[in-house]
């Protein structure tokens, strides 16, 4: 069956098909030259050689010559309702950079204070489309807004949204709670699971993790949160003083709030609380000691790399070495707009390969950002591989040049490499850039 591209970009059904390539590279597995791949009711149905598959299946072919398969990108932590946030900045009169990091926590209050739900949806959907026109087919979403759910709307990108939970007030915080809860469930059989993002350690009350913890266990879900991505957080933990006590909290009306010195990590802070659990995504790590990577390895804790935004807020750089030698599993995230140039973990990935100082080599990065990301967010239909039975979502990724040795492949698809076009569950999305 011929495809049917339609002029808009959306999706268009191409039935049951052979897609082919110069190689088939999933990450984790043998890279194969002449690669292609049979798909059947979005599902992955057989995989191997073109020549083997013609041979036993009479079906339409789409080969893209020198060009790459690869697995659709997962982007384990981002804020897709922030992706029209430079233009709110703007419109709001706060088109500024901060220098410190507590600046621009102000300037994001300041900015989400006037906004709509149809706003937030808006941005979602955009959101969404330069993801996968960038090759993301999953991403770990935070939900800020619960109430502007129903203009998310989304059949094609999928993953995990965690619905954000904070506040001081016993009282509020367990209305959100209540409110990401109820948001939770009504995501059951829509291409999003749902977990809980309890937001850092400075905006929610010690008293108050009694609360989150007991949701997230009479649900199941599993819970995303930021950690240690600025040295005011680290400072705030350990003294309750610095720019975050000083400045933010009489900003929002807090300064009431603010507890004795914990004379600890913000990690140990967590451990304490019970918020440290298996499968629970720890976001930035920028400040964490060898004694918090320890208990984060030994709690089965994922730690999300956001390097380019750490980079524009100047908080600095994770220790990813550190890291690597404890054995911690890292994944990556771009975090939004409002911290970012891009949605794009191409971007991501380049700009951590010089980051972090060649700690991780192009092909590390790439299983972090496909089969590493699905495994991080709990994705259980098949995304960020290509493999037999599982959900068909890849890429075609060609301008790298000649390869003389599959070996070299991951280097130059990373370096080199441009997004042909995408299928997301075996269907064609556009061709996603012309660059």
């Amino acid at each position: 069956m011929p495809d049917r591209l339609q002029a808009d970009g959306t999706t268009a059904v191409i039935g049951e098909c052979i897609v082919s390539a110069r190689w088939l590279f999933s990450p984790g597995m043998p890279i194969l030259e002449g690669g292609a791949l049979l798909l059947r009711n979005g599902r992955i149905a057989a995989t191997g050689r073109l020549d083997h598959l013609r041979r036993d299946y009479n079906l339409p072919l789409f080969d893209y010559p020198g060009c790459a398969i690869v697995p659709g990108l997962i982007n384990a932590h981002t804020h897709l309702e922030l992706t029209h946030f430079p233009a709110w900045r703007i419109h709001n009169h706060v088109d500024y950079h901060p220098h410190r990091f507590v600046d621009w926590i102000i300037q994001m209050v300041k900015v989400k204070r006037n906004l709509t739900a149809e706003d937030y949806a808006a941005s979602f959907r955009e959101g969404v489309r330069i993801c996968l026109e960038s090759g993301t087919t999953a991403v770990g979403d935070i939900v800020s807004r619960p109430g502007a759910l129903a203009g998310y709307s989304s059949d094609v990108l999928g993953g995990r949204m965690f619905f954000e939970v904070l506040g001081q007030d016993r009282g509020r915080l367990s209305q959100m709670l209540s409110q990401a809860v109820e948001s939770a469930r009504a995501l059951e059989g829509s291409v999003f699971s749902a977990g809980l993002a309890p937001h850092a350690v400075y905006t929610i009350g010690d008293e108050h993790y009694d609360l989150i913890l007991q949701a997230a266990r009479e649900g199941a879900y599993p819970m995303a949160l930021h950690l240690s991505e600025s040295e005011a957080e680290t400072e705030f933990v350990f003294e309750s003083g610095g720019q975050l006590a000083e400045v933010f909290y009489p900003f929002v009306n807090w300064q009431n709030y603010l507890r004795p010195p914990r004379r600890c990590s913000p990690t140990e802070l967590l451990h304490r609380h019970g918020m440290l659990t298996p499968g629970t995504l720890a976001i930035h790590c920028v400040h964490v000691s060898r004694a918090d990577v320890e208990l984060l390895k030994k709690q089965g804790v994922t730690a999300v790399l956001c390097p380019r935004s750490n980079e524009r807020l100047n908080v600095g750089v994770a220790p990813v070495a550190l890291m690597k030698k404890l054995g911690i599993t890292m994944v990556l995230g771009t975090d939004s707009l409002a911290s970012n140039d891009s949605l794009s973990l191409w971007d991501e990935m380049r700009f951590a390969l010089q980051s972090y100082n060649g700690h991780l080599n192009p092909l590390e990065l790439l299983e972090m950002a496909t089969v590493g990301g699905a495994t991080a967010l709990g994705l259980d239909d098949g995304r960020g591989a290509l493999t037999v039975g599982q959900r068909a979502d890849f890429q075609l990724i060609g301008g790298f040049g000649e390869v003389k040795s599959s070996e070299l492949l991951p280097e130059k698809v990373l370096l080199h490499g441009d997004v042909v076009d995408v299928y997301v569950a075996g269907q064609r999305y556009r061709q996603a850039v012309d660059r």
